[in-house]
């Protein structure tokens, strides 16, 4: 039975090399924080393995993809290699989505033709077999937006950057759109602003750990160069990120979870019939 003080992790890297020798305790500490569940994004084929063995050891979920980062050093063999591992893990229930894909444009001396492609493929590859996206989205929503009328699926837009109207536009497609750390910086205006004004139906929450720290974890580059490492995220940071979008909005932290979690397994039908929500 769901518990509204619970709370989902759509989007959190638990595999990551930052984690190393402690993914257990760090699993631990966000179960004991109030974090239910969390899903585990694949970026390339060599890591595939990984997620899916952390998601059953734990309890997740996981999604497979090549990270458009990934892509310069990817072929179209690791494309077959998604097609087979899809079609393996059809029938494991902690499988939900293809992702982490999708476009970035913001990185200097990617080629935007080959991310473009790999996008396209495995857009493709989603429909073939009846699973949602996990998008990555820098200054590319508009891009994103183009193949996914192309080729509709629905999914979550991982960590939203963009405007008012391409947020629309996604949850029109059947998107919901991810918030993490970001939301806890009075200067992000914009993110802040969509947060406190989209309607909550489209919202999902997220910590991208390791990665985008909340504010209280952040370390200026002054303070760095003093000594003092830059904050390490973890899945269990989102209660405390999901209480600081919920007073953004006005609402009670709880009620907040009850309704991002909602959210996530109607992005990841999958993830629904896993958690019986």
């Amino acid at each position: 039975m769901w518990k509204p003080s619970m709370w989902i992790d759509t989007h959190c890297h638990l595999d990551a090399g930052e984690f190393a020798g402690e993914t257990d305790a760090v699993r631990e500490r966000a179960r004991a924080a109030g974090v239910r569940h969390c899903v585990l994004p694949a970026v390339l084929p060599g890591n595939f393995d990984a997620v899916r063995e952390l998601a059953h050891r734990h309890g997740d979920s996981y999604a497979l993809g090549i990270h458009p980062l990934c892509t310069g050093a990817a072929g179209d063999g690791d494309l077959v290699l998604l097609d087979r591992a899809l079609a393996a893990a059809r029938d494991d229930p902690r499988l939900v989505a293809v992702g982490e894909i999708g476009l970035d444009y913001f990185v200097p001396d990617l080629d935007a033709a080959r991310q473009e492609h790999f996008y396209r493929e495995q857009l493709q590859l989603a429909r073939r077999h009846g699973l949602p996206v996990l998008l990555h989205v820098r200054r590319s929503a508009d891009q994103l937006l183009r193949e996914l009328r192309r080729a509709p699926v629905g999914g979550i837009v991982h960590a939203f950057n963009g405007s008012q109207q391409q947020a629309r536009e996604f949850v029109k497609l059947g998107f919901r759109l991810g918030f993490g750390g970001t939301v806890t910086y009075e200067r992000a205006l914009q993110i802040r602003r969509l947060a406190r004004e989209l309607p909550a139906t489209a919202l999902v929450l997220e910590t991208d750990a390791p990665d985008i720290p909340p504010r209280w974890l952040y370390r200026t580059a002054q303070e760095r160069a003093g000594g003092a490492p830059q904050g390490r995220n973890e899945p269990g940071e989102l209660p405390a990120i999901g209480a600081a979008l919920a007073a953004l909005r006005g609402m009670e932290a709880e009620e907040l979870a009850a309704v991002t979690s909602r959210n996530a397994c109607a992005a990841l039908p999958r993830l629904g019939a896993l958690l019986r929500i």
